[in-house]
Order: C-alpha cells, then structure tokens, then sequence
C-alpha cells in the first residue's frame, strides 16, 4: 500500500491510500477514517462507506463531515472507490455504466467480467486489507448512497453476521425494475433476470437467514424519487417478509450530499450503538 493523502481532521487521520487488487486486477484508492481513539492502540469497529454513481472515494470525505462523528464514537470509517479504474480496465459512454458504475456486483459479462468484480472486493478483499493493516477490529457496519445504498443492502442481506448493521440514503432498492439497474445488470450480468435477483435487495430480503434492521432515509424531493429509487418497493417487500425496515422520508430533502450531511450523524451513531 502507498499512502497518498493524510491530513489532520477532528482529532484523528483522514488518509488515502493506493494499492493494486487482486480481485479487481488494477490499482484501487480507498480513504479510511482513523480517529483520535486509533492513537490508543486499541482495535477498533469499522463503518464501511459505498458511494454512488459516478463517484470516488473523494465525495464522502469531503462532502457528508462524517469525521466529527466517527470521532465522537471511535469508529473508523473507510470509504473505497466505486468502481475498477485504469487504462486497460472495460468503460462506457455515458455515467450509468463502467468507471464510476461498479454497482457492487461481480460481472459474469465480457468485457466486464475481467475487472467489475467490485462485490467481492468490499465483501472479502478490502476488509482483510484494513483489518491487517490497521487498529481495526472485526465488528463491522455497511452504508452507502444510491448507487453504494444498493450496494450495502445487498451485501448486508447475503452475508449473515458478516455485519453488526447497515444503513443507506436513496438506495436502488429494487434495481431489476428501474432503468439505472437494468442498464447496469444487462451489462454486466447477462438478460437472465434470475442472477439479476442475486443482487436486488427486494428479492433478496424474503429469503434473508438474518433479519438485521435496516435503516434507509429517502428525501421526498430527490429528483430520482420516482422513477430509479422506488423506496415503497422494499417497503413492501420486507413487510411481506417480516424483515425490520426504517424507512424515514425526509421532506425537502433531495439527493445531493447536503441531505447526506444532515443525517449522516444519525447514521454513525445508530451505527455505533451496533458495534458496541
């Protein structure tokens, strides 16, 4: 690992470092939060953050302040890439799909296949990294935005006690019924809606082996409301399931980072509670 940022931030370390994945076969950036609690030497739990569409690693830890409260709480935070990058790695014309569009899956599709594996990255690689080589402990926590909402829910639900929680802001929740996931898993799956399901939090929550609650804040006013993020969606499908879901509607809210920082603090300690 190189690290290529560090900067003094609420008591604690804002870094980024650089280092070449085997799952994604290219070199990957993530930033991990290390506060103030880190210098003591005790390990400590760690939140995992999944961005959205076209964004880094750079967007959380810039934009949503969520350093003060992991300080609060003594919770490392890291917040990895949203997709493979490099010269050789697969692209697309537009935003929705390729560099900045992993979506959290493992591709099956060429050429996608070769790099977008970006589900077994979060799940296994990254976390050994982090517990290796930081104060980091085992007890983790999942979130994310849109896009990297998607992502948490999925990964929380398909790997039981892997997770002590998970929350999300303005999560695709049902992506084999909007345009963003259907783009995106064509692509990168194949037109078998079967392994679309394998990766869409509606379908995946009648058959969870852990009812871990999930906690979801949608602004009322996002601008993708309607038609990509369909949050009544999984509301139905966990009331059919009997799976414990907060869906808190946000009035006026929409699906900038601005939301993210209003709420994020609320997150971090719903979180902290957990990983206690």
């Amino acid at each position: 690992m190189e690290r290529i940022e560090h900067r003094a931030c609420c008591g604690g370390w804002q870094d980024v470092y650089r280092h070449r994945s085997q799952v994604l076969g290219c070199d990957m950036t993530f930033a991990v939060y290390l506060p103030p609690q880190a210098q003591k030497g005790a390990k400590l739990p760690v939140l995992y953050w999944l961005s959205g569409l076209t964004c880094s690693e750079q967007n959380f830890i810039t934009k949503a302040g969520a350093q003060r409260y992991a300080a609060e709480h003594g919770v490392i935070v890291v917040a990895p890439d949203t997709s493979p990058r490099g010269e050789d790695v697969a692209d697309a014309e537009g935003y929705d799909l390729g560099k900045g569009a992993g979506f959290y899956v493992n591709a099956t599709q060429q050429p996608w296949a070769a790099h977008y594996r970006m589900y077994d990255y979060i799940v296994t690689e990254l976390p050994a990294l982090i517990e290796a080589n930081f104060p980091a402990s085992d007890a983790r926590a999942i979130s994310g935005h849109s896009m990297g909402g998607h992502g948490a829910l999925v990964i929380a639900l398909k790997n039981p006690g892997r997770y002590r929680s998970v929350s999300a802001f303005s999560p695709i929740v049902a992506p084999s019924q909007v345009p963003w996931g259907q783009k995106a898993f064509a692509a990168y799956l194949g037109n078998d809606q079967a392994a679309w399901a394998h990766y869409d939090a509606t379908a995946l929550v009648a058959g969870a082996q852990e009812k871990l609650a999930l906690l979801v804040d949608q602004g009322d006013a996002d601008e993708f409301l309607a038609n990509q993020l369909k949050p009544e969606l999984l509301q139905l499908a966990c009331e059919a399931a009997g799976h414990p879901l907060e869906l808190r509607m946000q009035p006026g809210y929409d699906h900038s980072y601005y939301f993210i920082a209003s709420f994020i603090g609320e997150h971090i300690a719903h979180h902290a509670r957990a990983l206690r």
